[in-house]
């Protein structure tokens, strides 16, 4: 599928420097916000981080954790704009177990292929259908119709210890700017 492409195998979604780019008509840049703007969310050095989020910052994904058991989850907004305009997302298909900080998707960028770690532990009940044809979607809502896939939580009391939530979410996320701006 990839044949004639140079590629890179990347463990996580600390991506490449980039901008924000987008394929669309009317695209953005790096100069420019992005097309989303969220009320009931943090913003944390230019970057929305929805409140009702918990956010595995090392990997920049996030999950929303529903009542029934389950969890939908995606990139963030910074992982995004550090990872540049994804060209392909995939994520893993129905019933496959993943784990946390484990692969539960591969994105396409310009001249690599990313795995995109999980922030929980659980089994895929349903993936973004859309992103097969419209892999924009993650850029332009990333916590909305950008989402990747849904999960049956299996180890959710285990999974919290490692996600940050709430008021940890600003000063996560700024250290972890402040150490990819330092090349950590």
């Amino acid at each position: 599928m990839f044949q004639g492409r140079e590629t890179t195998l990347v463990g996580r979604p600390g991506f490449k420097p980039g901008g924000w780019r987008h394929a669309s008509p009317g695209g953005f840049d790096s100069h420019s916000l992005p097309p989303f703007f969220l009320t009931g969310a943090m913003d944390v050095g230019g970057f929305d981080f929805p409140d009702a989020l918990f956010y595995l910052p090392l990997e920049q994904v996030w999950a929303r954790v529903d009542a029934d058991g389950t969890a939908t989850v995606g990139i963030t907004a910074l992982g995004i704009h550090l990872a540049g305009e994804i060209y392909m997302c995939r994520p893993k298909g129905l019933g496959f177990a993943v784990e946390q900080s484990r692969s539960v998707a591969v994105v396409e960028l310009a001249k690599s292929i990313v795995s995109v770690k999980s922030p929980v532990t659980g089994e895929v009940t349903a993936v973004n259908a859309q992103l097969a044809q419209r892999p924009e979607l993650v850029h332009t809502d990333p916590y909305g119709a950008g989402w990747l896939a849904r999960l049956k939580l299996t180890r959710w009391d285990g999974d919290q210890a490692a996600l940050v939530h709430g008021d940890t979410v600003p000063a996560a996320m700024a250290d972890y700017q402040r150490l990819h701006r330092l090349g950590a």
